[in-house]
């Protein structure tokens, strides 16, 4: 048993090691640089919440904060609604579900920065000669409002992140016995009624890992941001993580970054246990 307990411990200390100096250890000393003037060097004076009042004064950062809500809010929807239909699809019996499982993944393999400068070149470019054919001229000046530019964040992050989030799905819908679904459709049951009664109660748990992982990585999202809008035009798509990156090493002010971070931090967890604390109490009441 002793033995065991030893196996146990010795596996699970490379991660605990590594989970204290990369993510514990810099939050600890983050903390506490928030509380001072220090400027990414030197600290000099401890301030208190000097920079924590500031920010809910900041009107840019609280602009940058609502939209990265909207953008999330929209985000997790269409992800785990394309995520569950790319599942269902491939999970039929096609010949091609191997090579549609690849496609549909593959984007997700390909870094943020350049998934940001190819769809750049599409909406500016391939859109705007597309419009110009066809006499439309919505699909001009892509990128160069607000609208626009958030709808092309949100096409981004749902094209590259559709497949990862299938992946999940499809791992909880192969376990679903297939007697189950024949019953139903023996009782009489359409295919509404068998998505909603057999099969949505079934892959419950996968909704929660993965309106969990779109959640946290819609809010983080940093160099989409940076490669397809720059936060343009006017700092009218800048999202929270770009907002503070610009104020610590920008504006060179490490403090007041690290207060804005902090805060994002204890927002995003908060949002991030509530919604799993809530999916899994759905779970046992479906």
């Amino acid at each position: 048993m002793k033995s065991r307990e030893f196996s146990y411990w010795l596996f699970l200390t490379p991660v605990i090691l590594s989970l204290t100096l990369v993510v514990i250890i810099p939050l600890l000393f983050g903390l506490y640089y928030s509380f001072t003037d220090w400027n990414g060097l030197t600290v000099s004076t401890f301030i208190g919440l000097d920079h924590y009042m500031r920010v809910f004064e900041d009107q840019r950062f609280i602009s940058s904060l609502w939209f990265t809500i909207k953008f999330s809010v929209v985000t997790v929807i269409l992800l785990n609604i394309l995520g569950l239909g790319l599942a269902l699809l491939v999970t039929k019996q096609l010949k091609s579900s191997h090579l549609l499982r690849t496609i549909f993944f593959m984007p997700n393999l390909i870094g943020g920065l350049i998934l940001g400068f190819i769809w750049q070149f599409i909406f500016i470019s391939v859109f705007s000669d597309i419009g110009s054919i066809f006499g439309a001229e919505s699909l001009q000046g892509w990128l160069s409002s607000p609208a626009t530019g958030f709808w092309g964040l949100v096409i981004l992050t749902s094209w590259q992140m559709a497949g990862y989030i299938m992946i999940i799905y499809i791992a909880y819908l192969q376990n679903i016995p297939s007697e189950l679904l024949e019953a139903a459709e023996v009782d009489g049951a359409n295919a509404f009624q068998r998505f909603r009664h057999v099969l949505f109660p079934l892959v419950a748990p996968a909704f929660t890992v993965s309106m969990f992982l779109t959640l946290s990585t819609a809010f983080k999202i940093y160099d989409q941001n940076l490669s397809l809008t720059d936060g343009g035009p006017y700092n009218s798509t800048e999202m929270v993580a770009m907002n503070i990156v610009n104020t610590a090493f920008t504006y060179n002010e490490m403090a007041y970054g690290q207060a804005k971070a902090i805060i994002f931090f204890i927002f995003v967890a908060a949002i991030a246990i509530t919604q799993v604390y809530y999916n899994k109490k759905r779970e046992v009441e479906l």
